[in-house]
């Protein structure tokens, strides 16, 4: 009976130990990858269709304020593309333009979890969470010609190179504001995985290189590179460009978007609280 009790009461001490070790865990942050795909939304995609995804890499850190809140600092690369030739709308396909562009993006986030999420504790393994925040990204969107490929900026496809109506050359940098949805679940004790969807916003027309205007062949020298971009609707109907002063070319009232979907995998750093002495 003693040996009995004796075990009894290791087993108790035991179980109440682990029990203080999760109530007293903290988890500090963690630092993660993800990998994922990445979609454009603009003036060659206008009906916000999800037919291109490219991929998408990032690695972030995140500082945890609690079991709730967080302030996440990450960087991405994402490859974005269309082409008129995925579109449903006859002058859509008529205009016949592309482009291809590289991201780099770093952003700053708050993420809040909607339950509460303590790794290596039974209880709170998994929560949804939502994520908001700005950033800065880079692009510099190309497109290919006869087989090569041409930055499209330099061009000034828009008359941004003459100053055609005061039109200036578009910067390559620019602000977005991401705004996801997510879920995390705790794998072990120092890793947790997760699933997001983060939608950005930015302030540019010009991902696609297309914001407003024809400005007209006679603006360009004849058969050039400039030309032949600026116009793209010559490869499918020769005899009538679409490329007449003036006319449509995008929609300069709707900024460019694109989202990112990714999973991605995190190392927990944690600690435990110092028992308080009595």
């Amino acid at each position: 009976m003693k040996i009995i009790a004796l075990l009894f009461f290791v087993f108790i001490t035991a179980d109440t130990i682990a029990q203080k070790q999760h109530n007293d865990y903290i988890q500090n942050g963690e630092f993660g990858i993800t990998i994922g795909m990445a979609h454009y939304f603009g003036d060659l995609n206008t009906r916000a269709a999800i037919n291109r995804p490219k991929p998408a890499l990032g690695a972030f850190f995140r500082k945890q304020f609690g079991n709730y809140v967080g302030v996440r600092l990450s960087a991405r690369y994402a490859q974005l593309g269309y082409s008129d030739t995925y579109s449903n709308n006859d002058y859509q396909k008529i205009r016949n333009l592309s482009f291809n562009t590289n991201i780099w993006e770093i952003a700053l986030q708050g993420d809040f979890n909607f339950f509460k999420f303590i790794p290596s504790d039974a209880n709170y393994l998994f929560t949804p969470y939502v994520s908001l925040g700005v950033g800065v990204f880079t692009y510099d969107p190309f497109a290919y010609i006869d087989g090569q490929k041409e930055f499209l900026r330099p061009l000034g496809t828009e008359g941004q190179v003459i100053g055609y109506n005061g039109r200036k050359p578009y910067n390559t940098l620019s602000l977005c504001v991401p705004l996801g949805i997510g879920i995390k679940y705790n794998i072990s004790d120092k890793i947790n995985f997760s699933f997001e969807l983060a939608h950005r916003f930015t302030i540019t027309d010009y991902l696609d290189d297309v914001s407003t205007t024809y400005i007209g062949a006679t603006k360009f020298t004849p058969a050039s590179i400039s030309a032949l971009l600026q116009d793209r609707s010559i490869e499918i109907d020769p005899l009538n460009p679409l490329g007449v002063e003036g006319r449509q070319r995008g929609w300069s009232k709707q900024r460019d978007q694109y989202i990112i979907a990714e999973v991605g995998f995190t190392y927990n750093l944690s600690s435990y609280r110092c028992p308080s002495a009595k």
